[in-house]
């Protein structure tokens, strides 16, 4: 068991480490200056209703670009109205001269009618909106909420045949108080309108549907992952992503004793590194209530503050253990001049062509989805925030592809959960919601698994390597294709979706599944901290559950049971491909050697090129069989729980434990409907009754799910023509 850290002490999750294969195709443009995922996209652009899902840095802004120009020389549309979420976010859509790279058309906007960059209230944008649908220009820029106030005014019919895109479409929800996600529903039922929507995490924080089922099943998907973005970088090769525990106060954190000084804890805020560094939100825990002094710390850690640039509002510090100045962007500032003059300097077509323009931007609400700094190189984030979307918008700054930038990291530093105070099961769910965070981030880097069910008339799929033995007939398969970058799996009794429906949703929708299944408070809590989970609560019931929430449009039960495996089977091998360093804690020389450069890492490996996929094969060649069977009876969180109980002291871990078994409740009348259709498959599959005296928990469990299921039918809790 690790020693308790002390005060200022930081203790290191492990981190993802991901290592890319620098192809180059990814930023390569074919004849008309368009990168692979905008070819792609504009392939489709002849769709009324287009969702494009791609990660930050792909290019989706002037994916929009090549479509809505499209969409009015060639397909009649009136005017494009380009909707982002942020003022600061309309730079992205400045002019472009497209013509220049073999484009038909520039991109040009009038001055008057980029609305992000005017002063004044959103209220008064609204005039400008009705002068610009009145007049013979055809591009418009404004945010959100200047649509939404628009819309308010002008009606649906206002907007009929024009282009709407909507960036950061995951701002738009199916739930009930989401104005954005009602209008957008009420202009799609008009059916007057073409729609692209754009999105590098098409899931919400909160897990509510972006779209309802209906209106998702009109948009055609274009979809270009974060593997096949960053694999086909030039330069940028390494991404890491770790979470760092501390106690005290987080600047104590940032610091270190060198030589007897306190020094710059450069593992945590180097300033050779361009880093977003963003401080707590003043509610949470890890906040000291006062933004100010905190960014005065943060400044005296650096050095010695020289002056003010006049033109671009930054700091210059002088470091203290050299003569290097630092140019230092403060967001954090109320001073609304101050700090326009800052974001203004951060917009300008300089900071993307020098380097050296910037060093630190620290901010606290700024900074994040849609900002555009391709030299970041490490994003700091004091406190987990307020959604797993807003953590992986975070972590998108720093995945952009720029000459000399090998490497770029994100770094969740999160206060310690302490096992002497009475909210201890509060304090834990930052470190809940950390684990959630990492277990989608595994997903997202991860090549897309293709899963198809094992049979002897299987054969080689063209295109796919199969390893140094190739393709074996009645084996269990694994294939690996490095043009799409897709893992194929054959996996034993996987059921086969039968509807379109579920085939899209198998093949569209896993990650965005796994998210809400991460994010689901009771599975993360349990599947982590309860001892006595048996793990098809979680992989057949609460995973089931979830589907059947989450598309309610899917009836057929084997349709469900198709997605569900196939998510499960996603979640459990994106981990297995992940070469974990099993001594976690490392601590006793590991940390000595590191002391004076910070926290010890252990990283969790995801390879590109064949790490990765050799390490699924191994895992398939080292169980007996791979069966949907198996499959289910892996916790998912066993690793975070491997990893936390080895952070984490263990007083802190027993209490944990302690409150979340507590919670445990009875079984509800859906979880008693699910376990009754498992104990009937499981029936089925073993050939033979439930034995209420079988040794297997699980047996058990099913038939304590059908003794409450007989209940509940009996107390009138089911349809009568769909029980099991």
């Amino acid at each position: 068991m690790q020693e308790k850290t002390h005060k200022g002490q930081t203790r290191t999750l492990p981190a993802i480490q991901a290592t890319y294969a620098q192809t180059g195709a990814s930023t390569t443009n074919n004849e008309l200056g368009m990168r692979p995922m905008q070819e792609r996209a504009f392939e489709k652009r002849g769709e009324q209703y287009l969702l494009i899902k791609s990660p930050p840095a792909s290019g989706k802004s002037r994916a929009l670009m090549f479509i809505a120009l499209d969409k009015i020389h060639n397909q009649r549309l009136k005017q494009a109205l380009i909707i982002v979420p942020e003022r600061s976010i309309g730079a992205s859509f400045h002019n472009e001269p497209l013509k220049k790279f073999g484009f038909y058309w520039d991109w040009n906007v009038e001055p008057q009618w980029n609305l992000c960059d005017h002063p004044g209230t959103d209220g008064s944008k609204v005039k400008s909106v009705e002068r610009f649908l009145q007049s013979d220009d055809t591009i418009l820029i404004c945010t959100h909420a200047t649509f939404r106030f628009a819309f308010d005014k002008l009606g649906a019919e206002a907007f009929d045949d024009r282009v709407l895109a909507i960036d950061e479409f995951h701002h738009v929800s199916a739930g009930e108080d989401n104005k954005l996600g009602a209008q957008v529903s009420e202009l799609m039922e008009r059916d007057k309108i073409h729609m692209v929507a754009m999105t590098g995490s098409y899931f919400r924080g909160d897990a509510v549907p972006v779209l309802s089922p209906e209106d998702e099943a009109r948009f055609e998907t274009v979809t270009y992952t974060y593997y096949e973005q960053l694999n086909g970088y030039t330069y940028l090769k390494n991404l890491n992503l770790g979470y760092v525990f501390y106690q005290g106060l987080y600047s104590e954190a940032l610091t270190t004793w060198e030589n007897g000084h306190k020094a710059l804890n450069r593992a945590l805020l180097n300033p050779d590194e361009k880093t977003i560094l963003h401080i707590p939100n003043v509610n949470s825990k890890e906040s000291t209530r006062d933004k100010y002094e905190e960014v005065n710390v943060i400044l005296d850690a650096l050095g010695e503050f020289q002056e003010t640039d006049e033109e671009t509002g930054f700091y210059l510090i002088k470091l203290h253990d050299s003569d290097r100045i630092v140019r230092v962007a403060d967001l954090v500032t109320d001073d609304a001049p101050k700090r326009d003059k800052v974001a203004a300097a951060l917009r300008s077509p300089q900071q993307k062509e020098d380097r050296d323009f910037v060093d630190i931007i620290i901010a606290l609400g700024m900074a994040k989805e849609g900002f555009d700094w391709i030299w970041c190189e490490h994003a700091l984030t004091v406190g987990y925030r307020s959604s797993l979307t807003e953590i992986i918008q975070i972590i998108g700054r720093t995945t952009r592809d720029a000459p000399g930038k090998h490497s770029a990291r994100f770094t969740n530093l999160i206060a310690e959960p302490d096992a002497s105070e009475a909210t201890v099961s509060e304090a834990v769910n930052d470190t809940l919601k950390a684990i959630a965070a990492s277990l989608l981030m595994e997903q997202v880097l991860a090549p897309v698994f293709e899963f198809r069910t094992k049979r002897r008339s299987n054969a080689p799929t063209e295109g796919y390597d199969y390893g140094d033995d190739g393709y074996k007939e009645g084996a269990t398969n694994v294939g690996y294709n490095p043009e799409s970058g897709k893992i194929q799996v054959e996996i034993d009794g996987l059921a086969e979706p039968k509807s379109e429906e579920a085939k899209r949703i198998c093949r569209e929708d896993i990650t965005e599944l796994i998210s809400s299944f991460v994010q689901d408070p009771e599975t993360v809590e349990r599947g982590t901290y309860d001892t006595n989970l048996m793990a098809p609560e979680l992989n057949q019931v609460k995973m089931a559950k979830i589907i059947k929430a989450k598309y309610p449009q899917i009836h057929d039960e084997e349709d469900r049971e198709a997605i569900r495996q196939r998510a499960v089977a996603a979640l459990q091998l994106a981990q297995r491909g992940n070469q974990i360093v099993d001594d976690v804690a490392q601590d006793t020389e590991s940390t000595k050697q590191t002391s004076t450069a910070g926290p010890h890492t252990a990283p969790l490996d995801v390879k590109a090129s064949t790490a990765f996929v050799d390490n699924v094969r191994k895992f398939v060649l080292d169980v007996r069989e791979l069966s949907v069977d198996l499959i289910d009876q892996i916790n998912p969180f066993a690793d975070a729980y491997a990893i936390t109980a080895k952070t984490m002291n263990e007083d802190s871990l027993k209490q944990i434990q302690a409150v979340i078994s507590s919670k445990k409740g009875r079984i509800d009348p859906e979880e008693a409907k699910m376990l009754a259709e498992r104990a009937r498959r499981f029936q089925l599959e073993r050939g033979r009754p439930l034995n209420k005296n079988a040794s297997d928990p699980w047996e058990q469990h099913l038939i304590r799910g059908v003794t409450a299921f007989m209940n509940f039918d009996k107390q009138g809790h089911y349809d009568k023509q769909k029980t099991p």
